[in-house]
């Protein structure tokens, strides 16, 4: 690691333990969500007004109750329908997992380009993740789905702050080692902070760790696959990787460079990765 990639490391780590770097909250809505959900009072129609209150995120519900993967016998046309045809507690996921999409926004078009680029990537993720979850798991797709869309959530605050150091901001390499090094350790602790399910906490700092060694399959095992599918053959980050040594894919039953489009499961875990999309 080079000097300046340590020293900014350190001093961005140093500033969010100092509470000087605050690290981002979920968006209003999204907690309205969530508190509706957990309440075992509540019912359908309570979360139905939260989310019919914000029309971008209900326009966003009723594409995701249209996908072809949910296979609805007719067209989903308003939240009403799409509760009853996703569920509550997806609804919710998704809900609060897809509000967040405001926060991967810039002032700085360099930033703001880079963020929309994490959220893109993070959607089809956390598409590939429903599916492999409902296919190879008994966890649960609301989680899993939750779990892509925030294995990323880290590098927000490291760009925030690059924003406002224009010397890093020109400096993309050095950049882009400050987010590889620090992001899995910063997304945690916003998990944390977030309250966040506690077995998706660890996503942002267990998807990395390809040869990871526990008895059954895990929503970081979700993430790792998915995240490295929608790479293949694409010059990722870990396009090169080998893929053998990736203990993950055998936990979910599939072959070490099994590709996306070679498996039972390609047309729906195509229709996953749109689901998602802006």
């Amino acid at each position: 690691m080079s000097n300046v990639v340590e020293e900014v490391s350190k001093e961005i780590i140093s500033l969010i333990k100092n509470d000087q770097i605050v690290l981002p909250t979920l968006p209003e809505v999204a907690l309205r969500v969530r508190d509706v959900a957990e309440d075992p009072d509540s019912d359908l129609a309570a979360i139905e007004k939260i989310i019919s209150s914000d029309a971008a995120l209900s326009a966003r519900i009723v594409k995701v109750a249209n996908s072809p993967i949910f296979r609805a016998a007719q067209e989903i046309k308003d939240m009403k329908m799409a509760l009853g045809r996703l569920g509550m507690s997806y609804t919710a996921n998704i809900a609060v997992g897809l509000a967040m999409e405001q926060m991967f926004q810039a002032t700085s078009s360099i930033v703001d380009t880079r963020m929309r680029e994490i959220w893109q990537s993070s959607s089809e993720t956390a598409g590939v993740c429903h599916i492999l979850c409902r296919h190879r798991t008994k966890l649960r797709p609301d989680q899993a789905t939750l779990g892509g869309l925030v294995h990323q959530i880290g590098k927000l605050p490291i760009l925030s702050f690059a924003e406002e150091h224009p010397s890093l901001l020109k400096d993309s390499l050095s950049l882009d080692r400050v987010i590889k090094t620090i992001h899995p350790i910063i997304g945690r602790a916003i998990l944390r902070k977030w309250d966040f399910p506690k077995e998706l906490q660890s996503i942002p700092v267990d998807y990395l760790k390809f040869e990871r060694d526990i008895p059954k399959p895990d929503y970081s095992d979700l993430v790792t696959v998915a995240m490295l599918q929608t790479q293949m053959d694409g010059g990722g980050e870990f396009a090169d990787i080998d893929y053998s040594k990736v203990s993950s894919f055998k936990r979910l039953g599939l072959e070490a460079e099994e590709h996306i489009e070679s498996t039972d499961l390609s047309e729906e875990m195509e229709a996953a990765m749109e689901m998602l999309a802006t």
